[in-house]
C-alpha cells in the first residue's frame, strides 16, 4: 500500500508541502542559522567499526533525492514546513509500516526564530489528519529526548500519550540518547488532531 504522495497541506499561515531539489538555498540558510540550536536534538551516524571507512554525509542532492523515493514507495511523507510564505523547518513522516502495524512516526525541527508562534504544533496536527484520514495509517509516534523541552509541549499540547522511555534510542550529537516515547491513534482523536488544537490554541493578540 502507498501513501498518497505528493500533497500538500495548509491551514492558515502554516503549509507542509513535499520537499524540493530547488528548495535547495533556502533549506540550507535556515538549517546553518540554526545549527548550533539543532545540535542536541539532530539524529546522526555512530562511528563505524574499527577498519570500516566513516560513511559519507549526503548530500542536499542525495538526501532529497532519497526523501522523495522512500515517499513514492509508500514508507516516507518528507515535508517542508512554510510559514507566511516561507521555508522555517522539515517535517517528515518516516518508518511507515503496513499490515498489522498501519503505523509511522513524526520527526521535525524548526527555524528558532519562529519557535513559540504555533507553527510545529500546526503542522504536526496537520500530518496526524492526514496519516489518519487520508494514507490510512492507525498509530502515530513522537519520539523526543527528555532534556528538550519545546519539543516535549508540542505533543503535550496535541494530546499525545506518553508511553514510557526508550534507553539508548538514537545516535545524537556524538552518544546514544534516551528519548520518551509519544503516541496517538485514530480513535483518540475523532474529531480531527487540528480540529483539537485550534479548540485550545491561544488567540492572536488584536493589534
Amino acid at each position: 500500500m502507498n501513501a498518497p504522495w505528493p500533497v500538500v497541506l495548509t491551514d492558515g499561515e502554516v503549509t507542509l508541502r513535499p520537499i524540493k531539489l530547488r528548495d535547495q538555498r533556502d533549506w540550507r540558510e535556515v538549517n546553518r542559522r540554526n545549527r548550533d540550536w539543532l545540535r542536541p536534538w539532530e539524529a546522526t551516524v555512530p562511528p563505524p567499526p574499527p577498519g570500516i571507512p566513516a560513511p559519507h554525509r549526503p548530500t542536499y542532492r542525495q538526501m532529497v533525492r532519497h526523501l522523495r523515493s522512500e515517499a513514492y514507495a509508500g514508507r516516507m511523507l518528507p515535508f517542508v514546513v512554510e510559514y507566511e510564505g516561507r521555508l522555517v523547518g522539515q517535517l517528515t513522516v518516516a518508518g511507515i509500516t503496513w499490515g498489522s502495524m498501519c503505523s509511522g512516526h513524526i520527526g521535525y525541527w524548526v527555524d528558532r526564530g519562529v519557535a513559540g508562534r504555533g507553527v510545529i504544533p500546526t503542522a504536526v496536527a496537520l500530518a496526524v489528519d492526514h496519516c489518519f484520514r487520508s494514507v490510512g495509517l492507525h498509530r502515530i509516534e513522537v519520539c523526543i529526548r527528555p532534556e528538550n523541552i519545546p519539543s516535549r509541549r508540542v505533543v503535550e499540547k496535541l494530546g499525545f500519550r506518553e508511553e514510557g522511555l526508550r534507553p539508548r534510542y538514537l545516535h545524537i550529537d556524538g552518544g546514544w540518547r534516551d528519548h520518551a516515547v509519544f503516541a496517538l491513534t485514530a480513535e483518540e482523536v475523532p474529531e480531527g488532531m487540528l480540529h483539537r488544537w485550534r479548540r485550545q490554541k491561544p488567540s492572536a493578540p488584536h493589534k
